[in-house]
């Protein structure tokens, strides 16, 4: 059985694609690009397929996670191409490699964000991050199915910085994350001639979690900083949070390490069974 990890995407409307809607999706890409799928036992088996940490409905992403298993064995560019052809516009297939370790979801553990508040100066900003930062706690309230919870979103938050829109216009891709395939920029879902100011901030992945949302109360409630319109959230980058640098790491790095690392023993292998 082979295993094939695939980094996807949200962008434009697709943005507000629910986490079914797109398994949706991505199974009847599965049976278009007729793809050879595992399945589970008992009596309703259904496709392999096991996703990680996927975005809210609402918020866009650069990137999200999962892996599928195959019975017979394929090459993972020419299946990424394949089912991104079978995927809406918007969902994109954007990377594949086959997983040659454990623990994708370990790998996981934190996120970049970049957040778009139109109708914010970036002054306003700039002061509402500095009294975000330099409190010991925020406490946030969010409703559950269990009923109102409060908890701290400072913790979390491992960097927080205001940009504006234009120095964000010639950073395409996350600074945090190692080399990816080209992403889309966010800035093209929210045109606009009004003041705008862009958040930049690496969240790790806690118990209970602290979404960008989250983050937005608590600027709202050390800073009075609201915006006119919601917020634009984008997901640019998740993975292993390295905290010597500050940065999050590529999640499928491992992967692509440990097939570099076998192609030359595998060749190596087959010269020496090669008949003299």
């Amino acid at each position: 059985m082979q295993r094939i990890r695939l980094r996807y995407t949200k962008r434009g409307r697709l943005r507000f694609t629910s986490h079914r809607d797109f398994q949706r999706a991505f199974e009847r890409a599965l049976r278009r690009a007729e793809v050879p799928m595992a399945y589970s036992a008992g009596f309703t088996p259904h496709p392999k397929v096991s996703y990680a940490n996927a975005a809210p409905t609402g918020t866009g992403s650069e990137a999200e996670y999962l892996e599928i298993a195959l019975t017979d064995a394929r090459d993972p560019e020419k299946l990424r191409l394949l089912l991104d052809e079978s995927m809406p516009v918007g969902l994109d297939i954007i990377d594949a490699v086959e997983a040659r370790t454990s623990g994708l979801a370990d790998r996981l553990t934190a996120s970049v964000w970049e957040l778009r508040l139109d109708g914010v100066t970036p002054e306003d900003a700039e002061r509402a991050v500095d009294a975000f930062t330099s409190a010991e706690a925020v406490e946030v309230q969010r409703k559950t199915k269990n009923g109102m919870r409060t908890f701290d979103a400072r913790g979390a938050v491992a960097s927080l910085e205001a940009r504006t829109a234009q120095a964000e216009a010639h950073t395409a891709q996350p600074e945090a994350q190692t080399p990816q395939p080209e992403t889309h920029s966010p800035q093209a879902d929210r045109p606009t001639d009004q003041p705008c100011a862009i958040l930049r901030l690496v969240v790790r992945h806690v118990t209970p979690a602290v979404r960008p949302d989250d983050v937005l109360s608590g600027l709202r409630a050390v800073a009075d900083l609201a915006p006119p319109v919601p917020a634009a959230v984008t997901r640019l980058a998740q993975g292993l949070f390295d905290e010597e640098t500050g940065t999050v790491t590529d999640p499928l790095a491992p992967d692509r390490e440990a097939v570099a690392a076998a192609s030359p023993m595998a060749a190596t292998a087959a010269a020496a069974k090669a008949p003299a």
